[in-house]
């Protein structure tokens, strides 16, 4: 059962927990054989490995005395450098051969101690109840009633609704530890790297077969390192840093990876904890996997403040705050402190400049456009809603630095805090319960509330499209939120922006997009400094012999990794025999269709399936079918039909982690999308869902160059949006795309028959009735995914495993 009203949470803790049990992470190998009982999951791409080298020097380099030396000091030297992304997950990798160290592009997999009809490790589970808690129908308060029981019979922690955003929760107490691993059902699972916690998504089917095994899946992914240089200016905050990097680096650059963010200690001191889970926060809105801070003085003062105020807290309701954070805990961390190795490899590097920031706000409906606040000031847009809500930017330090907005206007106004603009509904909900009281012990609350604003409930609400104060037809809001897709916070005909609190704060009381006016230009600025590399100047750089040495070392093994390319090559030659991917009996060998082409990159969840409807439990599959893809498209229902092939354009499902996503095109009775690329998130939820799903780049660029107006760009970094669907986009466009032109269709039938042979791992297109006929080989589906599919999913197959049946 999937429990659709709640956030899961699932932590793997360090051993400097004494109370908790590990789970057990280990090196996820290729399926071999037809064992099915135990399958590994793997994505639907095809990989390809470069045979082992066969000694690692020349006999003459081995004996000789000079060279000896040097090759003998390399092999004592330390282990082989490691990303704290890397680390963290080493740190929690059982099983692994002696001396191995995992890198980016390992499987990881956790290992189950048994099979169990209850919850495996109640240690390991927190549960919120933090989306949808306006509702207080009946329907909704029994299920949350029936969530609460569960928690309580399974001994797991839980918090009920209006307590607050399971991501705030989960840093507030201290669940997110640095230097461990957390996952969490919804995609801003990101956010716990604003503490040194490793924090991804998994779906909600994924929570449910952690509850039953404590195993899930994850490849490491290609890991960026981004360099903070300068300082952050007065007036500046973490969100301006993040919407900036969202609008500047807008091409791809982070797309599915994780991210470590680094700098001076000057840099990174200037970026407060609470700035820091605002950027780790929205690493989701840029494309990545993960978002890590590290754990450095910043941290650490953050986490001592912490331990002190657990110290001297009463009360039942702190008695965990005041288990997890002690000093005790926190000196066995800080001796044992995580960080990433001098030489670490990452695969690509980026820089921002903070000294060069101002305020920045993005929109209208897409994190991609990101405009400084002055040039849209100048627009004089007028709002009609303005929010400071969302687990991005709710804390305390948020409520205060809108406050102060309204309190810095009432010294001009005879000490009276001003009312917001006539025009504008103002509303407001603290990240938690703790947050709103720390809030009112200032004073800042009340500000807020006298000058207007309306209170919600401590939770998920405008945000993600729920209960008071939604977008209507036509209106334009301002939000402290993290995600403006087109229809996300009420109509598909809403305008949506974001930005800090103070910016959404002096909106409200102006009735138009505006600042407070803290922020002033430096003299001689000339622009935002950003690029590729880590910003540091050549005049500036000092490094050791060492760092010269492994600079040296990792360029040697980047050139002998291309030479082995070279030399073995990735591709079967021509004489080659036929690799066949076996097919379990009952499993169709076959899928064929006509191709329903939708031309746009990056259709997020919010446009396959609208969110108001996420958490309607009585949504029947009928109406599922009808609302399926009408964010992107209203004409698309009466245009599919049965059986078609959907094909889409290159990142497709990114967004949120709702597995409707994959469930509506299966009851629109779609069997297989094919796409230039998924997002990850979408593909988790595509096999754990039984939706079947393929990569065909060349097939959209195909299409492309068929039904589109214009040619398909040659360089992925002149992309453009499509220009009919710029508003419903959110992520990067990872690959070259067609810019259509106006009156584009978004929905078209093609007449085009696809048929993709899973047995040969190869898709073959008839273009049209007399058109070209070709075919393409693809990555396979394995016997393991193909089993959880022909159980009706991952939930299913567990259930199946539980009892036994298998």
């Amino acid at each position: 059962m999937i429990l659709r009203s709640t956030c899961f949470y699932w932590q793997t803790l360090t051993s400097c927990s004494r109370h908790q049990v590990l789970p057990r992470l280990s090196l996820c190998k290729q399926y071999n054989g037809p064992a099915y009982s135990q399958p590994i999951l793997r994505p639907r791409r095809a990989f390809a490995c470069n045979p082992p080298r066969s000694q690692d020097a020349f006999h003459a380099q081995l004996e000789g005395s000079s060279s000896a030396a040097i090759l003998s000091s390399l092999k004592t030297s330390p282990p082989v450098p490691q990303t704290l992304t890397e680390k963290i997950v080493q740190r929690h990798c059982v099983g692994l051969p002696k001396d191995k160290f995992v890198k980016s592009g390992d499987y990881v997999t956790l290992s189950p101690y048994k099979w169990a009809s209850e919850i495996n490790d109640k240690n390991q589970i927190v549960m919120t109840l933090d989306h949808d808690v306006q509702n207080k129908s009946e329907n909704n308060l029994k299920k949350y009633r029936q969530i609460e029981d569960f928690a309580k019979k399974q001994g797991v922690a839980f918090y009920p609704a209006g307590r607050g955003i399971g991501h705030q929760i989960m840093v507030e107490e201290g669940y997110a530890w640095p230097g461990t691993l957390a996952v969490a059902s919804d995609s801003h699972s990101n956010m716990y790297g604003g503490v040194g916690c490793l924090g991804t998504p998994v779906v909600r089917t994924d929570a449910a077969s952690i509850w039953a095994t404590s195993k899930t899946w994850w490849q490491i992914p290609p890991i960026c390192k981004v360099t903070f240089t300068g300082t952050l200016p007065r007036g500046v905050t973490g969100k301006d840093v993040i919407v900036a990097l969202c609008g500047l680096f807008s091409k791809d650059e982070v797309l599915n990876h994780a991210i470590e963010f680094a700098g001076s200690e000057e840099s990174m001191s200037s970026l407060k904890v609470d700035d820091r889970l605002a950027i780790a926060n929205m690493t989701t809105e840029w494309g990545a996997l993960t978002g890590l801070f590290p754990i450095d003085e910043t941290l650490q003062r953050w986490l001592r403040y912490k331990a002190t105020e657990a110290a001297f807290s009463r009360g039942a309701s702190k008695s965990k705050t005041r288990s997890q954070f002690t000093h005790q805990r926190l000196d066995e961390l800080f001796a044992n402190q995580l960080s990433a190795d001098s030489g670490a490899k990452y695969a690509k590097y980026l820089h921002l400049n903070l000294s060069t920031l101002s305020p920045y706000v993005s929109g209208p409906n897409s994190v991609k456009v990101a405009t400084p606040l002055h040039k849209l000031v100048a627009k004089n847009i007028q709002i009609d809603k303005a929010y400071l809500v969302s687990c991005t930017n709710s804390r305390a330090s948020d409520l205060a630095a809108a406050a102060k907005v309204f309190k810095d206007a009432a010294r001009e106004n005879r000490g009276t805090i001003p009312k917001i603009a006539d025009c504008v509904k103002f509303y407001i909900a603290a990240a938690s319960a703790p947050e709103q009281e720390a809030a009112e012990a200032t004073g800042d609350w009340q500000a807020m509330l006298e000058a207007g604003a309306q209170p919600l409930p401590a939770g998920c609400g405008p945000c993600i499209g729920l209960g008071t104060g939604l977008l209507e037809p036509g209106e334009v809001g301002i939000s402290a939120s993290n995600r403006n897709f087109k229809g996300r916070m009420g109509s598909t005909d809403a305008k949506a922006y974001l930005a800090s609190p103070e910016v959404v704060a002096a909106s409200a009381l102006h009735g138009k997009i505006i600042g407070p006016g803290w922020y002033k230009q430096p003299e001689g600025w000339s622009g935002v400094i950003k690029g590729d590399g880590d910003g540091i100047r050549a005049e500036d750089r000092m490094i050791t012999a060492e760092q010269a040495l492994e600079k040296v070392i990792g360029q040697l093994d980047n050139l002998v990794e291309d030479g082995e390319k070279d030399i073995h090559g990735n591709t079967s030659s021509a004489g080659e025999e036929e690799q066949l991917t076996e097919v379990l009996p009952g499993f169709p060998e076959r899928v064929e269709g006509e191709i329903l082409f939708c031309d746009a990159d990056n259709i997020n969840t919010d446009g396959i399936y609208p969110g108001k409807y996420t958490y309607q439990d009585d949504v029947t599959t009928e109406k599922m079918a009808e609302v399926c893809m009408s964010n992107y498209d209203q004409a698309f229902a009466s245009i599919a039909r049965k059986g078609d092939i959907l094909v889409a354009g290159f990142n497709f499902g990114c967004g949120s982690s709702r597995e409707q996503a994959a469930t509506a095109i299966l009851a629109k009775k779609i069997p297989l999308v094919v796409a230039g690329s998924f997002g990850n998130i979408f593909s988790r939820n595509s096999i754990n869902n039984a939706l079947m799903g393929v990569e065909v780049p060349k097939l959209v660029q195909r299409l492309r160059e068929s039904f589109s107006e214009v040619q398909p760009q040659g360089s992925q970094q002149n992309v453009t949006e499509p220009s009919q669907n710029r508003e419903s986009l959110d992520s990067p466009p990872p690959a070259p795309q067609a810019i259509p032109g106006q009156g584009k269709q978004l929905t078209r039938r093609t007449g085009w028959k696809l048929v993709w042979d899973i047995r040969r791992s190869k898709v073959e297109i008839q273009e049209g009735k007399n058109g070209t006929r070709w075919s393409q080989k693809v990555g396979e589906l394995p016997p393991n995914v193909q089993e959880i599919m022909a159980s009706g999913g991952l939930e299913k197959w567990v259930r199946k495993q539980i009892e036994g049946s298998i």
